[in-house]
């Protein structure tokens, strides 16, 4: 079922998505050559405590993962771009990082996820983080009160399209509220004007993720992390968006964005 938030717990939103930024751009500075994966994890787990959150990705155990998920931050680097376990593995340089986050505060959820690289960043890393970026841009200025999920769909596989990228419909954006995962799903490509229609008070995470040769994927041998199917990289850029009469508010917005 589609909840449509009011006005008011839009508002009761927003600290989870002012956490969420603050927290993703502390891990971003403390991302460099050198730092192991598992000292983010245990940074984002004192950090996420000392917003008074609680991690979404604890124990979380869906159907398609090795559940349950003991971090409370998915670390995925080079060709990995999902749900990457945080493990003992010191950044290189060059390295492409993709992070992705998401608490609860107060009993309302905020997500979010970047990509970047550590060092030397290469053009075709640029590149495709540039045209994730773009893509989830473009599907936040789809989002307006009349539009269809589906609009965002499009323009999110028109910018992937227009950089070369072929997205994987596997895994997309989502609804967010009480929960991380909640109704609708927002596919990263589509048919423009299909799909639930967009109203005040839907609150959605858009994140587009792209792989820079192929549109397929493969899994660890851990369960849970997302790889492409053919070694080349992948970047995953996301917001939590609330759906307004005034326009899509970005719940998860960074200074640094």
């Amino acid at each position: 079922m589609i909840e449509l938030k009011s006005p008011t717990e839009i508002e009761r939103m927003r600290p989870a998505g002012k956490a969420v930024a603050a927290i993703l751009t502390e891990l971003m500075a403390m991302a460099d050559v050198g730092v192991n994966l598992l000292d983010l994890e245990q940074h984002a787990r004192k950090l996420t405590a000392d917003h008074g959150a609680t991690s979404c990705y604890w124990d979380y155990a869906p159907a398609f993962g090795e559940g349950p998920f003991r971090n409370v931050l998915c670390t995925s680097v080079n060709d990995a771009v999902l749900h990457g376990l945080p493990h003992d593995y010191q950044l290189a340089d060059g390295d492409l990082v993709s992070l992705d986050f998401a608490i609860e505060v107060e009993g309302w959820v905020a997500d979010s996820a970047v990509s970047f690289t550590v060092g030397t960043a290469s053009e075709a890393d640029e590149k495709l983080i540039t045209a994730t970026r773009l893509a989830l841009a473009a599907g936040i200025q789809a989002a307006h009160v009349g539009n269809r999920v589906g609009d965002i769909s499009a323009a999110i596989g028109a910018v992937a399209a227009e950089h070369g990228y072929r997205p994987n419909v596997q895994f997309g954006g989502h609804g967010v509220g009480r929960s991380m995962h909640e109704e609708p799903s927002v596919p990263n490509d589509g048919m423009p004007g299909r799909g639930f229609r967009l109203r005040p008070g839907l609150v959605i995470a858009i994140e587009p993720w792209l792989l820079a040769g192929t549109d397929q994927i493969k899994y660890d041998s851990d369960g849970w992390t997302i790889r492409s199917a053919d070694g080349s990289r992948g970047a995953h850029s996301e917001h939590t968006i609330a759906i307004t009469e005034d326009g899509p508010l970005v719940l998860t917005e960074r200074t640094t964005d």
